[in-house]
């Protein structure tokens, strides 16, 4: 056994589902094969020279960091795949790996095809070259011809919208505008795979807008896209897949909306584990005690949620809802301790993941008593229907809280798909986007015909 494999963290199998490739028949555009990444970590500067001077000692001045551990999964053509987890998970030393700027410590990175890497601003670019010599710079490593790049120039420069900027030196550019370069050539040169990572929250809102559009379009015509966020509604909108990591190893590979739950709720149990640290008579987990209906359920369990109904204004059960009904999303809750500064809130939905709406007790005022152990009571959250025709999911959630900046917060329980409902078309009224608000619309005819 080598030093590398008895040195090796054990491994971590990922969660999976069944895939659902646009081209599960073909050959995998990115295939990962057990890839570990090794880091030696230095504790002073002077420990890197006695490394190299003793080394033939045997005796390490350094410990092992796997920053990346025993990683598998495949990219097929024409997926988007997202790698979602907290800072230090490993998402950007994976992304390079799959790039080959950096190579694995341990396992085998396969990739066909022509990649447009965007790993950091401007990489790839020269900050002494003008934007219009990088762009020629870009596409001869990429290469592609200068003539061909000719061709592409005019497209290149209206998508990045720098104006003049683009013949001044990169150094002279803030990040909005090395990022509309960066995009504007990465979208240009037809890549085979586009890696993204982080870059596509640099930049004004529009311009944001323009590239999530491009993505999602060059996606249709068959992009295979590794995407790197924090924003769980750009990972479920724009990708079909996601790969959840913590602490460098893959804890969950399969759709987009199921990762990204999985990737919250490992964030939400961290933060719950540190808060009950700290509050002594809450410190101990409480089992569910009742299997309420959901896809996924979490929390420390001092209080729980027993029953979940959708009804009606009449108060009646209902699943079914046309625009301007009431929807009451009804939840009984039952104390497993004392609590106090309880807090419900509840969220809906959309059949894609994307959450459109919902609030908290805490955000509307709506003080709940203090419960003792073993009481109960039955909460309603009531509210006028404006969603467009479609499948709808609730999400709720208990916690404890007390301060406006969410500092005490403890979560009690969440339940993510605990109940559904449909709302039905209605051909006179037709909702176009994700909901209706009403509009006051007036206006006024020039009697005398002006302008």
């Amino acid at each position: 056994m080598s030093s590398d494999a008895a040195t090796m963290p054990p491994i971590v199998e990922p969660k999976a589902v069944a895939d659902s490739s646009p081209d599960p028949s073909g050959e995998p555009v990115i295939s990962c094969r057990r890839v570990s990444k090794r880091y030696h970590i230095y504790e002073k500067p002077q420990d890197r020279l006695k490394q190299a001077f003793f080394r033939w000692t045997g005796k390490r001045f350094y410990h092992d960091f796997w920053a990346v551990k025993n990683i598998s999964f495949e990219v097929r053509r024409g997926e988007s795949v997202a790698i979602i987890g907290r800072n230090g998970a490993g998402k950007s030393t994976l992304l390079q790996i799959i790039a080959g700027t950096t190579s694995p410590t341990q396992g085998e990175v396969l990739v066909r095809g022509r990649i447009a890497a965007m790993l950091q601003l401007g990489s790839g670019f020269s900050p002494d070259f003008t934007g219009r010599e990088n762009v020629y710079l870009s596409g001869s490593i990429l290469g592609i011809s200068r003539q061909e790049m000719d061709h592409r120039f005019d497209e290149i420069a209206a998508f990045a919208d720098i104006g003049e900027f683009l013949d001044q030196p990169l150094k002279t550019y803030s990040s909005g505008m090395a990022a509309r370069l960066a995009f504007a050539v990465s979208f240009s040169v037809n890549p085979d795979l586009l890696i993204v990572d982080e870059v596509l929250a640099v930049g004004d809102i529009g311009f944001q807008q323009k590239c999530v559009a491009r993505l999602r379009r060059m996606r249709d015509d068959g992009l295979t896209l590794l995407f790197v966020s924090h924003s769980p509604d750009s990972v479920r909108s724009i990708c079909q897949k996601a790969l959840f990591l913590a602490d460098g190893q893959a804890m969950f590979f399969g759709g987009a909306d199921a990762a990204v739950n999985q990737y919250l709720a490992h964030v939400r149990e961290q933060t719950n584990a540190d808060a009950l640290a700290a509050d002594e008579p809450l410190a101990r987990p409480t089992p569910f005690t009742v299997d309420v209906p959901g896809k996924l359920r979490y929390g420390s369990g001092q209080a729980q949620f027993e029953k979940v109904r959708v009804l009606d204004a009449a108060g009646e059960p209902r699943r079914a809802f046309a625009l301007g009904d009431t929807i009451v999303v009804e939840a009984t809750i039952r104390a497993h301790a004392d609590v106090e500064h309880l807090n419900a809130s509840f969220l809906i939905r959309d059949i894609t993941g994307v959450d459109l709406m919902g609030t908290t007790c805490f955000d509307e005022r709506v003080k709940l008593p203090r419960l003792v152990k073993g009481r109960s009571l039955t909460l309603r959250f009531e509210f006028e229907n404006r969603l467009r025709a479609g499948n709808f999911g609730v999400c709720l959630a208990l916690n404890r809280v007390s301060r406006r900046d969410y500092a005490d917060v403890i979560l009690f329980d969440q339940v993510d798909g605990c109940a559904s409902f449909a709302v039905v078309a209605d051909p006179d009224r037709p909702v176009h986007y994700k909901f209706h608000q009403p509009v006051n619309v007036t206006f006024k005819v020039d009697p005398e015909g002006r302008a």
